[in-house]
């Protein structure tokens, strides 16, 4: 992985912690906060549309990926948290 994909993994983790955390009411977790998230929430993802054989290619398929990840984990961690 270069530099340029680097920056691109990143800021895909930080878009998708971001609008999960706006999504499930928790208003964001800061930059490197949401970019944890995000990045984790796109492992989930990724796990989850392939047990259900749903392919999203593209930016905007792995930013929807990592965000429906991302939303799961957070629902997750509300749940534990309680």
């Amino acid at each position: 992985m270069d530099v340029t994909g680097l920056i691109i993994f990143l800021a895909i983790g930080a878009v998708a912690g971001w609008l999960a955390g706006n999504l499930m009411a928790g208003g964001g977790f800061g930059l490197i906060g949401n970019i944890i998230v995000g990045i984790i929430g796109a492992v989930i993802g990724g796990f989850l549309f392939g047990l259900l054989g749903v392919s999203a290619g593209g930016l905007i398929g792995s930013i929807i990926t990592a965000t429906v990840g991302a939303g799961v984990l957070l629902f997750i961690v509300g749940l534990v948290k309680r």
